[in-house]
């Protein structure tokens, strides 16, 4: 009980970081509501979670929140005008102009390019009989995929995704003032790279990518601003990396500790399906999310007032076991499976669908690549709370 009293989301230890999971037990059992110095509020059973999501007076908007965090520079105008921390109108109108490149026909038709590039890197890995899957195969793959489909060239990819990083890496409930500066930069480059990028687009439009349709769209008649067209297409290269990145590395972590499951999923390839909803389940990329209150509300039996900040526990929610049953366990065929990887409702993650295409796509092809996988040293964590994964993950593999 210590542990769920003592937890702060703004003084996270190592050993947290680590492994989260045990003091997510301790805070479902002994504080589900949990009351941060701040007046905040830490959410960690499903059901709780899953109640703010459907609850549409609950605001995404973060300019209270980001004020004092950022000041005004780069990170406080990018995170404050892209999709995600939005409210309707402009979350309305910006994901529907986004909609129509991650419908099922359009992922289908990416499916063929997105099987070359990772046989790509998997020929690689086979010559070299070795690889960082971060590195060299789960970071590259989405990256790859998400910069086709802005129209970025190759040779500008490498800057792009130090720059998303230092972007991303700044929603962390506590960041330094370091990485504040790194952060500001990091957005003013990004930005000022991809105004390049746009005022060159609009001479020739493409039929063929999302930055043509972001720039020519519109929605009831209006288009997006120079400044949220910039800062929704950082969002769209931030996105679209970090959680196919995370799902195939924490996915493959998963069943190198679960060898029984991995052997279960090399027999029964119609398995996978499944499998990938168990991965986003068991180590959820995006394991934090937020909403303000507008209304007073009551909440796992706690009245909270308007202005009140929630942190919700997506990672602790999928590992609920009044809904999973062994959650710490890995199961390929847990049936049904209700996690809330991706959220609920009307801020469901846009590019879920090809989030699950490109994680399908790679595990099923390293697996039938590479009947041997295996350690190749320390496999490193992120060190991060919001958004948890690898940065190194050194392994041997081995063709047939």
């Amino acid at each position: 009980m210590a542990t769920a009293e003592a937890f702060n989301i703004y003084k996270l230890t190592p050993v947290f970081l680590d492994d989260p999971f045990p003091v997510y037990h301790a805070l479902r059992d002994h504080s589900p509501v949990h009351r941060m110095p701040d007046g905040s509020v830490f959410l960690s059973r499903h059901a709780d979670v899953l109640e703010v999501y459907k609850d549409r007076r609950m605001s995404s908007d973060k300019t209270k929140e980001f004020g004092p965090k950022f000041g005004n520079g780069g990170l406080y105008r990018h995170h404050t005008t892209s999709l995600v921390f939005n409210d309707p109108p402009l979350h309305t109108r910006v994901r529907r102009l986004l909609a129509e490149a991650f419908t099922p026909r359009a992922m289908r038709q990416m499916e063929p390019s997105i099987i070359a590039m990772v046989d790509g890197f998997l020929d690689v890995a086979e010559d070299r009989r070795e690889l960082d899957l971060i590195g060299d195969f789960a970071f590259a793959l989405p990256v790859g995929v998400i910069c086709d489909m802005l129209g970025v060239p190759v040779a500008d990819r490498d800057r792009l995704r130090d720059w998303a990083v230092t972007i991303l890496g700044a929603l962390e409930p506590v960041i330094s003032d370091d990485h504040l500066v790194r952060g500001d930069l990091a957005v003013e480059n990004f930005s000022a790279y991809l105004k390049d990028l746009i005022d060159e687009r609009r001479t020739a439009l493409r039929d063929d990518d999302i930055l043509s349709r972001l720039i020519s769209g519109r929605v009831d008649g209006e288009g997006l601003t120079e400044e949220e067209l910039i800062q929704n297409c950082i969002f769209l290269l931030n996105a679209g990396h970090e959680t196919t990145t995370n799902l195939i590395g924490n996915g493959t972590a998963a069943l190198l500790a679960f060898p029984d499951q991995m052997q279960r999923l090399r027999d029964n390839s119609d398995m996978m399906d499944s499998a990938l909803e168990e991965f986003l389940r068991f180590e959820s990329s995006n394991q934090l999310g937020n909403r303000r209150v507008t209304v007073e509300t009551v909440i796992g039996g706690e009245k909270l007032d308007p202005g009140t900040v929630i942190h919700l526990g997506i990672g602790a929610a999928n590992r609920d076991p009044e809904v999973f049953a062994l959650p710490d366990q890995l199961d390929i065929a847990r049936s049904p499976n209700r996690h809330l990887a991706f959220g609920w409702g009307a801020h469901v993650c846009l590019g879920n669908t090809l989030a699950r295409m490109e994680g399908r796509i790679a595990i099923e092809r390293l697996l039938a690549r590479f009947p041997v996988i295996e350690r190749n040293g320390d496999f490193t964590r992120g060190g991060r709370a919001r958004f948890r994964g690898y940065r190194a993950f050194p392994i041997k593999v081995r063709a047939a």
